[in-house]
């Protein structure tokens, strides 16, 4: 069983693709406009980069992100591998705003940030489930 072909995902995963790509879209629209703030929260201090042209990049790949997660249906692997890659990238922002103490988007507690950061194993997840990735990735191991 091929997973490139989209047919063969269920409709559960369908709408789990396509709700993780307006989530994506919406939060990078975010970074863009009216969380701008919240998000820089996240950018980790070491970074040699403008915090701010950070925040504006990663709004751009996370709108293109979702778009795709959307809108390219035959490339549904691929993108959702891109998504898992993105989530496991930006987890060290998440990771230096528990170590600062910074709060952001309502978690203004250290149990908060920590908790926080057992969400991002699942983003990852949900991306190559919901596209279909993993089973591409099995079904073409047995090959």
């Amino acid at each position: 069983m091929n997973q490139t072909n989209t047919t063969e995902r269920t409709i559960f995963q369908t709408v789990l693709r396509i709700l993780l790509g307006a989530f994506l879209a919406f939060a990078g629209t975010g970074h863009l406009t009216w969380h701008r703030t919240e998000f820089l929260a996240q950018v980790p201090t070491w970074l040699p980069i403008n915090a701010d042209l950070v925040v504006l990049l990663s709004g751009v790949v996370e709108i293109s992100l979702g778009l795709s997660l959307i809108f390219l249906r035959s490339k549904q692997v691929q993108v959702g591998w891109i998504v898992a890659l993105f989530f496991v990238l930006i987890f060290p922002g998440n990771i230096s705003q528990y170590m600062n103490g910074i709060s952001a988007f309502g978690l203004d507690t250290d149990r908060a940030r920590l908790i926080r950061l057992f969400f991002q194993p699942l983003l990852v997840l949900w991306a190559i489930w919901s596209c279909g990735s993993w089973a591409d990735f099995k079904s073409n191991r047995k090959s």
